[in-house]
């Protein structure tokens, strides 16, 4: 019996569903899981959250409401215990988007398509009142990828993303959802538009510049998005919301500031928690890394990364391995 074992009888008993089985279907780069609970009929999500831990449901349960008066498709809250972090949650459906296209991989164009008009959607709301990516945090955000990646601090690094976001990707104004990949998406193509498109992973929301959640699904860590759908996603998304010109460049500047941070996270993951999952991950990372600093705008992030960072090869992801 775990420690949390306790909380969670008790936190099922006054819901009703102290007896049904049990499932864990999911855990994350946090110390969150996810269960699956069911009566062998009906379905429903725990969500184990431990305070002792860090972990406040308190943002999700927030973000959660936003979604929905947006008429987007989070999981519904069902029940909660603040205080054992503990939530009970409606079960979005059984697969993801990465899962519906390793099995169906001629649908990606419709499967993406969709997964951009939330984003398009979200881009033409009022930005809620969350922490905002200015380009100081940005940076600011990329110095794990000194200490953990490099193993080195890397103030310059940090310097140099400030002001390449200071340059092309200054204005925070859009709700992010910041994990916004296909592993944390639920596809349900029974239902139209919008529903299509089930939300997770959104507690870490904040607001920032156009086209952040963009980079997210289309320089995914964990799969290859193929560059036609990429290049008619971002066509699709500027014609939607009237991006400028401009916005491959910016675009090019998230999905670059992004995957540096991912570099750092993964290689902590690795090192200070055991989580070796994500090491075969970064090759990917780096991959997408260099292709959004090839943009003539990122010219001066690119010369610093390349100063000051290590591709990733066999011999680091080693070393990240130990």
């Amino acid at each position: 019996m775990s420690d949390r074992d306790p909380a969670i009888t008790g936190f099922l008993s006054r819901t009703g569903h102290e007896r049904w089985t049990r499932q864990v279907i999911a855990a994350d780069a946090s110390s969150r899981r996810y269960l699956r609970l069911t009566d062998g009929t009906k379905t429903v999500i725990l969500m184990d959250a431990p305070p002792e831990t860090g972990e406040n449901i308190a943002p999700f349960i927030d973000i959660a409401h936003c979604l929905v008066s947006a008429g987007l498709h989070p999981p519904a809250i069902l029940a909660q215990d603040s205080q054992a972090g503990l939530l009970l949650l409606s079960d979005l459906g059984r697969d993801s988007v990465a899962q519906w296209l390793d099995q169906h991989p001629t649908e990606a164009l419709p499967v993406y398509r969709a997964s951009t008009d939330v984003l398009i959607h979200l881009a033409k709301l009022p930005p809620p009142a969350l922490t905002r990516l200015t380009p100081q945090v940005a940076g600011e955000m990329v110095a794990i990828t000194g200490t953990h990646y490099a193993q080195r601090p890397l103030p310059d690094l940090v310097a140099a993303v400030t002001k390449t976001m200071q340059a092309l990707a200054p204005q925070p104004d859009t709700l992010a959802l910041r994990d916004y990949h296909a592993e944390n998406l639920i596809w349900r193509p029974e239902l139209v538009g919008l529903a299509r498109v089930g939300l997770l992973d959104f507690q870490d929301a904040f607001v920032a510049p156009l086209g952040y959640d963009l980079a997210s699904l289309l320089r995914d860590a964990r799969r290859d998005v193929p560059d036609d759908i990429c290049a008619a996603m971002v066509a699709h998304f500027m014609a939607e919301t009237g991006a400028g010109a401009d916005f491959p460049a910016q675009l090019a500047c998230l999905g670059a500031q992004r995957n540096l941070r991912i570099l750092g996270v993964f290689a902590r993951l690795a090192v200070e928690m055991g989580k070796t999952r994500y090491i075969p991950m970064i090759p990917r990372v780096w991959a997408q890394l260099q292709k959004d600093l090839a943009h003539p705008a990122l010219s001066d992030l690119r010369a610093a990364v390349s100063d000051m960072l290590p591709a990733p090869d066999t011999a680091l992801l080693a070393r990240l391995q130990r």
